[in-house]
């Protein structure tokens, strides 16, 4: 690469990198220290108001130490979330979730290098690079006879080791030895969430781009739609989509899994384990369960997208999309034409109502003054005096019907010559609570009397010193209500 191709790719990814967009923020060690306190390999994603309440109790402890964070939690989450740092999804109580990008975690990773840089190049290391290398030479050379000869050279050199074991011979590795390849293997596994950050902004991005070329570009919709509706998973037959199907299925393997598991449980019983602090030995712990829970949570956000990219296309929103950027393209066509013969501050002579607010001069806006709304009187302040009940109970008596009076009245008049009418009950107990008491009488009438064929009867009550009169449908009351 060129000093000049270099230059330019750098001043792309200084523009477009959220890692290298974190590294050179203003608050950056503000942000390193918050979001890599909050966020961890057992926590990628916090709800919304969670992550306010705990970054809010961060900057206070920050300014007290002497860091200038004039902004609220909520302000700078957003600005986080704005620059890349963060990502939101979408939760399932109705919540927002948030988690860091693949570019936050890059640029945690390196800084967490450099609080804790390698002291020296470890044997495992190159061990491991050395193995790597001559398995890639092998697999990748196309003369049989070498291939085989190479792969007899690895047997026997088992055979030996077999025997050599046999007969008592052991060469075991020495603590520091195995405690290096441990952080080898912590090493190459802290790099994983940000991989995986990675694969789901990929797929996103190749969701994002197959829906365009279905709406944009016309050269692409056939092949597109054929493979769409043939069945075929595009995201699935991507670069990213193959690379993380073959990670999941070796973590669906069974049999795999349960030795990785059984494994780690032996490696973590040995004397060596002893030299590592509770961290690490809690990541060695949690590697297995972590890729899996990422990966499930990965191959759900395939499936979706997969999902999502079927109904845009089976169902009526890709026609509507369709449409709308036609009459886009459509409208900027004609404004373009237009703009060769027209200047932009010609009188068209056509008016277009306002969908916007009214603005005007702030000169012009009126300053709230609270003294305005004060009062000049003096407050009179009342003493309170004593409750009169029987003034609380017409006051009940006045909002709710009384039935309790209204059932013994009833049962009085019954007792007294065997059946009545609503009429008859009123003659003999007159309505206390004008209207309200005839009505108590009919909704008593509908569930405990008899209706009785015949013209209505005539009632009559006292509301507000004035006779009032009605007609109601005659009913006969023959038993008494308990």
């Amino acid at each position: 690469m060129s000093a000049v191709q270099a230059a330019l790719t750098a001043r792309r990814l200084l523009a477009e990198s959220p890692a290298w967009g974190l590294l050179r923020a203003d608050n950056a060690p503000v942000a390193f220290g918050v979001l890599g306190a909050r966020f961890s390999r057992q926590r990628r994603q916090i709800a919304a108001p969670e992550l306010i309440e705990a970054v809010d109790a961060d900057l206070d402890e920050l300014r007290d130490r002497g860091f200038d964070l004039p902004q609220t939690a909520a302000n700078y989450i957003r600005a986080w979330l704005s620059d890349g740092y963060l990502v939101r999804r979408p939760g399932d109580a109705r919540e927002e979730l948030y988690e860091l990008s693949d570019g936050s975690l890059t640029a945690l990773r390196f800084i967490e290098d450099l609080a804790v840089p390698r002291t020296s190049v470890t044997e495992s290391r190159l061990s491991t690079i050395v193995s790597r290398v001559r398995t890639l030479n092998i697999d990748t050379d196309p003369d049989i006879s070498r291939r085989l000869d190479a792969l007899r050279a690895q047997r026997d050199a088992l055979d030996a080791r077999i025997e050599a074991l046999t007969r008592g011979e052991t060469t075991d590795i020495d603590e520091q030895g195995a405690v290096d390849a441990a952080m080898d293997i912590l090493s190459l596994a802290s790099q994983l969430p940000e991989d995986f950050a990675r694969v789901r902004a990929e797929l996103e991005t190749i969701n994002r781009s197959l829906r365009v070329k279905l709406v944009e570009e016309p050269a692409s919709r056939g092949s597109v739609l054929d493979d769409i509706f043939r069945g075929v998973d595009l995201l699935a037959e991507s670069d990213a989509g193959r690379s993380f199907s073959a990670f999941h299925a070796l973590l669906l393997d069974p049999e795999r899994t349960v030795a990785v598991d059984d494994d780690i449980d032996e490696l973590l019983s040995r004397p060596f384990a002893r030299k590592l602090n509770e961290t690490q030995r809690m990541a060695l712990r949690d590697l297995l369960p972590g890729m899996q829970d990422s990966s499930a949570e990965i191959s759900m956000v395939m499936t979706s997208l997969g999902r999502s990219l079927r109904r845009f296309v089976q169902s009526e929103e890709l026609a509507e999309d369709r449409e709308v950027h036609r009459q886009l393209r459509s409208t900027m066509s004609a404004a373009l034409t237009a703009a060769a013969t027209l200047r932009p501050f010609t009188k068209l002579g056509f008016e277009l109502p306002l969908t916007g607010l009214q603005t005007s001069s702030p000169s012009a806006m009126k300053l709230h003054n609270p003294s305005e709304s004060q009062t000049s009187e003096a407050l009179v302040i009342h003493s309170s005096g004593t409750a009169d009940l029987q003034a609380l109970r017409e006051s009940v008596r006045a909002s709710e019907i009384d039935f309790t009076e209204i059932t013994d009245n009833i049962n009085s008049v019954l007792e007294a010559q065997g059946s009545a009418t609503i009429a008859e009950i009123l003659e003999k107990y007159p309505a206390t609570q004008g209207i309200a008491s005839v009505v108590g009488l009919l909704v008593l009438a509908e569930s405990h009397a008899q209706t009785v064929s015949g013209t209505p009867e005539p009632v009559s009550w006292v509301s507000a010193e004035i006779t009032r009169q009605a007609t109601v449908p005659r009913f006969l009351f023959q038993e008494k209500i308990v």
